[in-house]
């Protein structure tokens, strides 16, 4: 038996239940409009919760790790050890200061020493190959590549590009992991992406570190081909060569540089103090050197054989002047047979306007030999246009560049 304190309670329940049906029931007869407005407003209450909900999924709070970026891409980002052999020469010193006088030093035999370098690759391929830095492997007589599980792999040189200074290494292996490269829009970088060096600084192993990036399209004029990312995550020595990834452990670069200022520590010394400021190839760059190395051995561009530069703004002018300014004309080049001359604006390449020297070097370099452009521009304020028959960009040493 229910006490009557809880039999007060359900007849109190009850009457309410039954006086709010009544009440919906002459709502809905004598006011149904304002019913309908009643459930709108509701539905749009609804909505707009679920869409807060959707977006601080989204696009809310960031990550509070970012280990599941490192879990996927570390185990693709391998250390090099590049040895090599230098020979120098040594020297004997005279005790007896009056011989030391007239003879110097007495040359002795020379010495033969093992140097090695570090760095860091990433494997591109689960068959082995690998991207790394060409100044890591430059001049070495013997690579070695340790990878994430602790084996170690003789490394054979395929190929390398002093231009964009990137090497393709091959080592044996099968199912290695391989990273993980974004396609099309998703490869590039933005201005504020959270980035993730990951490499082997001052060989003291495997290490992280984060930023975000800083700016793109560097230029640090060490080169013919730079369209660098710019990041202040953490890059030192031995980084070079290894992987700079997005917050979902995607390829998006190959870290390559570091500014670095010298301050006098009162020694006499200049050590170079890092600034927070590295470079990395953009991993669209990266992977079209990989490719033509890997099938042709070296980079196969196109070149039209005329150095030239942006040009600078007019007087009193905010913006620059889309376009380039022809320094120089290489002899017996496609652009010496075409006549163009030092000083001409070049304005159109086959009809497309050219935005500045990087975009005309990257696509020039990107035609085959053999193609023939037309180039629009200015000569002395006059329009001219002239057709070029692209060839092969020569070596660097032979081109001046």
């Amino acid at each position: 038996m229910l006490s009557r304190k809880t039999q007060n309670l359900l007849a109190f329940i009850a009457r309410c239940a039954v006086i709010g049906l009544a009440a919906a029931f002459l709502l809905s007869v004598l006011a149904p409009a304002m019913v309908d407005r009643l459930r709108a407003t509701a539905a749009v209450s609804h909505a707009t919760s679920g869409q807060v909900e959707s977006v601080t999924a989204t696009t809310g709070r960031a990550p509070v790790s970012y280990s599941d970026a490192v879990v996927k891409a570390s185990p693709s980002v391998v250390n090099i050890y590049a040895n090599r052999m230098t020979i120098s020469k040594s020297y004997y010193q005279i005790p007896d200061p009056l011989t030391k006088r007239l003879l110097g030093y007495i040359p002795g035999p020379l010495m033969r020493r093992q140097e090695q370098s570090l760095g860091s690759g990433v494997i591109f391929s689960s068959d082995g190959y690998v991207l790394t830095n060409n100044h890591v492997i430059n001049g070495a007589d013997d690579i070695q590549v340790a990878l994430d599980d602790g084996s170690v792999s003789q490394a054979q040189v395929i190929g390398t590009d002093s231009e964009t200074d990137l090497a393709v290494l091959k080592i044996d292996g099968k199912q290695l992991p391989e990273i993980t490269v974004p396609d099309g829009a998703n490869a590039s970088a933005d201005v504020g992406d959270v980035v993730l060096a990951i490499g082997n600084p001052g060989g003291v192993g495997k290490t992280v570190t984060m930023g975000i990036v800083s700016a793109t399209g560097r230029q640090l004029k060490m080169s013919a081909y730079e369209d660098f990312i710019q990041t202040d995550a953490a890059i030192n020595a031995g980084n070079s060569g290894g992987a700079l990834v997005n917050a979902l452990g995607e390829l998006i670069g190959i870290n390559t540089a570091v500014y670095a200022k010298p301050i006098s520590d009162g020694s006499g010394r200049m050590p170079q103090v890092p600034e927070g400021i590295g470079f990395a190839i953009p991993v669209t760059t990266a992977k079209t050197v990989l490719e033509q190395i890997i099938k042709h051995g070296r980079v196969i561009r196109g070149w039209i054989g005329a150095d030239y530069a942006d040009i600078p703004p007019a007087n009193g002018a905010t913006s620059r002047q889309q376009g380039v300014v022809v320094l120089r004309v290489v002899l017996e080049s496609p652009a010496a047979q075409a006549n163009l001359q030092a000083g001409d604006l070049l304005l159109k390449l086959d009809g497309t306007a050219i935005a500045d020297q990087v975009d005309l070097r990257n696509r020039e370099a990107a035609l085959a030999p053999g193609t023939k452009v037309r180039l629009e521009g200015l000569r002395r304020n006059m329009p001219f246009a002239v057709d070029v028959v692209l060839v092969q960009r020569p070596a660097p040493s032979t081109t001046g560049a």
